[in-house]
């Protein structure tokens, strides 16, 4: 009976000091890791004080990179005069309009505006046409300064050149060429009608064609029978628009000596709407056609 209350007693210290051990263990293992995190959070400390020492000296040194390079574009520009600045942009403004100009003649090659480039800038050739017939040319040397200017033409002087460079040379070198062309293509389709009207039709004319420089007022008697026994007719042709061929204001007169007939208003009043509506020799081909009978489809 002692023996047994004896191995019981000894079971229960046993017992007792392995879980004291295990406690033990367990406060130290819980002692260890306390110890191991201050350890862990100075190793991740250090690693970031070298990564931004590093980053710093990085900055540091691009720092003075910069400055060096500052310090070489002052000095490079330090040694440019002002004025020679200004010229060489003026030098590249310049050569991109001669560069455009030429791109301009190209582009207009079939429209009878030529030209070619010249040491001061480009002479510009218009070559003027009416119903496919080629007529006169004329040139423009311009200089291709700033601003742009006329050096020589040949334009006439009854064509507002003036005032067509004064409007488009200086923004626009496209508009104006484009202008010009115009006044000229008119001017020397109006003079080509007026030409044709005293070298082709003279029989049916009872006085001379009168008519400015221009060509753009016309005044003359005919008939609308070359060898007829009637009165003559008078118009008068005015072509307010520079820039077209057919007359803007037409007044048709009849100068007989009776009272005007209604067969004669007709004729005076189909004259007159062709006049408005046809050049100048295709309404006297129709009266060498037809004789007194109009060609009434051009008058339509």
């Amino acid at each position: 009976m002692e023996l047994a209350n004896t191995l019981s007693q000894d079971g229960e210290s046993k017992g007792g000091v392995l879980a004291h051990l295990e406690r033990l263990e367990t406060q130290v293992s819980r002692c260890r890791k306390k110890l191991e995190e201050p350890q862990s959070a100075q190793a991740v400390e250090s690693a970031l004080g070298t990564r931004i020492h590093e980053l710093r000296r990085l900055r540091d040194k691009l720092r003075a990179e910069v400055k060096q390079h500052q310090a070489r574009v002052k000095a490079s520009t330090t040694n440019v005069e002002p004025d020679q600045t200004l010229e060489i942009t003026e030098q590249e403004i310049l050569k991109r309009k001669r560069e455009n100009v030429k791109a301009i003649l190209q582009a207009y090659r079939f429209t009878g505006i030529s030209g070619k480039l010249t040491s001061r800038g480009v002479c510009v050739c218009i070559s003027t046409a009416f119903e496919g017939n080629l007529l006169d040319s004329y040139f423009v040397d311009l200089v291709m300064q700033k601003p742009p200017q006329i050096h020589h033409h040949s334009i006439p002087v009854f064509i507002p050149l003036e005032e067509i460079s004064a409007k488009y040379l200086q923004t626009n070198i496209q508009h104006f060429l484009f202008t010009l062309c115009e006044y000229l293509n008119a001017y020397s389709g109006r003079k080509y009608q007026a030409d044709r009207l005293q070298s082709d039709f003279a029989a049916f004319l009872a006085g001379p064609l009168q008519r400015n420089s221009l060509c753009n007022l016309l005044s003359f008697t005919y008939k609308a029978e070359p060898e007829g026994q009637s009165f003559p007719f008078c118009a008068r042709l005015l072509y307010k628009d520079l820039t077209t061929t057919l007359p803007t204001d037409v007044t048709v007169t009849y100068q007989g000596t009776d009272a005007l007939s209604t067969t004669r208003e007709e004729q005076r009043a189909a004259h007159e709407n062709l006049f408005f509506t046809k050049p100048l020799h295709q309404v006297f081909t129709s009266f060498a056609r037809k004789g007194d009978k109009l060609d009434m489809s051009l008058v339509s």
